[in-house]
């Protein structure tokens, strides 16, 4: 699959919904896992910041891989 397609399945509305739901959820809850004691005990630094939006950004790149591993254009 070329870089044009890949983009446009990954951006179509449905797909997106999904995917960013799905980082939502587990983002938030890796986060808790993660790093919810530094945020109880008012810890957090700029470091911390930088790991709970990695939190998001690990499930939205795999979910989109999920959905381009699931297209017919993925095997073409």
């Amino acid at each position: 699959m070329q870089l044009r397609g890949i983009w446009d399945t990954c951006s179509a509305p449905s797909n997106l919904r999904r995917t960013v739901t799905i980082a939502l959820v587990v983002g938030c809850v890796l986060s808790l896992i993660n790093e919810g004691d530094v945020l109880v005990h008012g810890h957090a630094t700029g470091s911390t910041g930088l790991k709970i939006g990695l939190n998001f950004v690990v499930p939205f790149i795999v979910s989109n891989l999920g959905v381009l591993a699931g297209t017919k254009t993925a095997s073409a």
